[in-house]
């Protein structure tokens, strides 16, 4: 079997008595879009905390082969791992251009600070990060709004501009939590389709907590299905649609 680009292995969290995450074993292979879904409570943010660093975590998590599940938040985002959060977590005093800089720290020298500060006198990476950043935010519909700062923006737009953040540097691993919240309907095809691009142009491997199913059902290419902290489906967007466990725990019964 060829190494999974992230693979976990009875993973557990507990919080006193209550596993949260109740041993979650899944693969997420280079180029898959997978999605997480469940009702409140099931677990999803818990587990995208143990990847991530931010939960202590029973099992083992491997990203490309390697345990992560004792490494530090910042270590684990070393290695090539992003995540957004529910709450977003902009600047608001920083422009949205500024903002997806941010994404950009761990390949800029002089760092972010000199970078914000300066950048009419930044050196040839300084200035390819901008180009970059300024990319993204185009491919997301948000080019011209760049100098505008964060806390002027539409909470949609500044959803967007958080994931243009997490997607600066093409992480080889997304983790998007209920990205499409605050989204327009022509904001959220623009998510589909940078997502799509980043899965099948750069091989990134995708995980998506998301309550909107229509968004899931033409963007993953498999769901997973928590409930009570526990794995209850694995399956493709249809498969699990059509599994009654999973209508009588998430979508509703059949």
């Amino acid at each position: 079997m060829t190494t999974a680009l992230l693979e976990l292995a009875e993973v557990t969290v507990r919080y006193g008595g209550l596993a949260a995450v109740d041993n979650v074993s899944f693969r997420l292979e280079p180029g898959e879009i997978c999605a997480v879904i469940g009702p409140n409570g099931a677990g999803k943010t818990t587990l995208f905390n143990s990847i991530t660093g931010n939960a202590t975590t029973e099992g083992r998590i491997l990203f490309r082969g390697e345990e992560i599940q004792r490494l530090p938040p910042h270590a684990i985002t070393a290695r090539g791992v992003r995540r957004t959060f529910q709450q977003g977590g902009l600047f608001g005093e920083l422009t949205a251009l500024e903002n997806v800089l941010t994404g950009l720290h761990t390949q800029i020298e002089s760092g972010v600070l000199g970078l914000v500060l300066a950048r009419r006198r930044a050196r040839e990476a300084e200035r390819g990060a901008t180009a970059a950043a300024q990319a993204l935010l185009e491919r997301l519909g948000l080019g011209a709004l760049a100098e505008l700062p964060a806390r002027e923006l539409s909470g949609g737009q500044q959803r967007l501009i958080e994931i243009a953040r997490a997607l600066a540097g093409d992480p080889p691993l997304l983790l998007l939590d209920e990205p499409a919240v605050g989204l327009s309907p022509p904001m959220r095809a623009e998510l589909e389709s940078t997502l799509r691009a980043r899965s099948r142009e750069l091989g990134a491997g995708i995980l998506l907590i998301e309550h909107a199913i229509e968004l899931v059902m033409s963007v993953a290419d498999r769901v997973i299905v928590l409930n009570y902290g526990a794995k209850i489906e694995d399956a493709t967007p249809a498969a699990a649609r059509a599994n009654r466990s999973v209508l009588e725990a998430y979508l509703g019964h059949a």
